[in-house]
């Protein structure tokens, strides 16, 4: 009862102290919407007022609307719902985002406590709470806290129902919950398979090699019903918004109509590896819907990936160096609102303080890989010591570079913690989980562009990770 009481009275402070930080920001700074805020923010009004996810369109002097898609309806759904409450006020619009901001860091502590040890997983909490980026996201009417809330619950979910002995079960509430991220990000819908409860593997089968092959068989064929099963419930919340865009749009969308126009920024010739305005001289100019236009530039896009695939893929060190080298989406986001509170020696001092927590904890991060032997067998010993000094390495490479890159520890991280490396710290299912998190917006932003908005979602996931860092042999929650 003692430690149920202990974790309630942190869940308690760590949830007011992450509230109090985010509201007051978001009430100092907090201006107009801008950008794919002002959208954002556009729409959640629109769904309040109850025209639905749709652009003003007067017939008769009475608004019918006009239906949209080109952006995902989740965060303006859920803000849209939040406005109809409780007004579609500037103070509305800080409380929710200071609520999800809120939320994140409790999720953080919880999925933690399934893989890091309580201690380390309080740290993960904290970490989160204060992290000075997410603490000024809540100034933003952004969408990648919730979105990143979603998604960990999704995981804490399905972690909570396997530590009952509900796997399937835990898989099932957790592919829901993920196909909802989905109609904020619908790249959450890659984290569907990290869902799939792992059955133990049969290593030795007495009988015949053909008893044994079918016995493999067996369990393939288990794992890939359950794959197509969590598969299908994920989609059950999007199908519904699907549908809707069949009816409504110029054809049908599963979530939004940006995947084609993201694809060819990505990938057409004067791509940059970062956000670029599509011109009308780029292509594309004979469009009539969101939909068609959507396709065009994905069809635009596979086009010159197919022309020049060297082009495209050697695109992506750089678009990688936009999404996790620096931090200053805040920061020029709240200029852009309210530039009077934002010189330039504030917006300067802003994105270097930002840019220093988010450069040190990726580089505590990359830690969480190396374990932590001062005792035991040379050989884990040797190869954990070897993968000290690499870290070290991609430290001192990305460092040591004018502007810094932490690019080289964000591939060592991943790669690290794939690997089989002996002497390795576990990486059980919660770390796991948020691996292939990361691995996502990897494999998103090498296909798309990069911007350093987009490792927001992975922030949290920065923080359970360097929580994790220089692990010892008794860290380990399953001893």
């Amino acid at each position: 009862m003692k430690g149920l009481r202990s974790d309630r009275t942190f869940a308690l402070l760590l949830f007011l102290i992450a509230f109090v930080l985010r509201f007051e920001v978001a009430r100092t700074f907090a201006g107009e919407a801008v950008w794919d805020g002002h959208y954002y923010d556009f729409y959640a009004r629109r769904i309040a007022e109850g025209h639905g996810y749709s652009d003003p369109m007067m017939v008769g002097g009475v608004d019918v609307g006009h239906p949209s898609c080109h952006y995902p309806v989740g965060y303006s759904g859920f803000l849209g719902a939040f406005y109809a409450v409780f007004g579609a006020s500037r103070l509305s619009g800080q409380v929710f985002n200071a609520l999800v901001g809120a939320l994140l860091p409790l999720v953080v502590w919880r999925v933690s406590t399934f893989g890091l040890s309580p201690v380390r997983a309080r740290i993960a909490g904290v970490l989160a709470a204060l992290h000075p980026g997410l603490v000024l996201y809540a100034a933003l009417t952004m969408s990648e806290p919730l979105s990143a809330l979603l998604t960990l619950s999704a995981f804490y979910i399905f972690l909570h129902h396997k530590a009952q002995g509900a796997p399937l079960r835990g898989g099932i509430y957790g592919a829901l919950v993920l196909g909802v991220a989905a109609l904020v990000r619908p790249q959450a819908l890659l984290c569907v398979p990290f869902l799939v409860p792992f059955l133990p593997l049969p290593v030795a089968i007495a009988g015949s090699f053909g008893e044994r092959a079918l016995a493999y068989a067996r369990w393939a064929g288990k794992h890939v019903a359950i794959a197509a099963l969590l598969g299908a419930v994920s989609l059950a919340p999007v199908l519904p918004w699907t549908a809707r865009n069949c009816k409504q749009m110029d054809g049908c969308a599963l979530v939004s109509t940006n995947g084609g126009w993201n694809l060819a920024i990505g990938s057409f010739p004067r791509a940059t590896g970062r956000f670029e305005t599509l011109r009308s001289s780029d292509g594309c100019a004979e469009v009539t819907g969101q939909v068609q236009q959507d396709r065009c530039w994905f069809s635009y896009g596979l086009l010159h990936i197919r022309q020049e695939p060297g082009h495209w893929l050697g695109l992506v060190p750089k678009k990688w160096a936009y999404t996790f080298d620096h931090e200053s989406f805040q920061v020029e986001y709240l200029h852009e609102s309210r530039p009077e509170l934002w010189p330039d020696e504030v917006r300067a001092q802003g994105r270097t303080l930002l840019s220093a927590f988010h450069h040190v904890l990726v580089a505590a991060a990359a830690l969480s890989v190396v374990g932590l032997r001062l005792r035991g067998k040379p050989r884990p010993r040797f190869f954990q010591g070897a993968l000290l000094v690499l870290a070290l390495l991609a430290a001192y490479l990305g460092f040591s570079r004018e502007p810094i890159s932490v690019v080289p520890l964000v591939v060592f991280l991943f790669l690290g913690a794939v690997l089989p490396l002996p002497g390795k710290p576990s990486f059980p299912p919660a770390l796991a989980l948020c691996l292939g998190l990361l691995g996502t917006v990897l494999f998103t932003h090498a296909v798309f562009f990069g911007e350093d908005r987009y490792h927001i979602v992975v922030s949290p996931i920065f923080c359970m990770l360097a929580a994790a860092a220089l692990r010892m042999p008794q860290d380990d929650p399953a001893r």
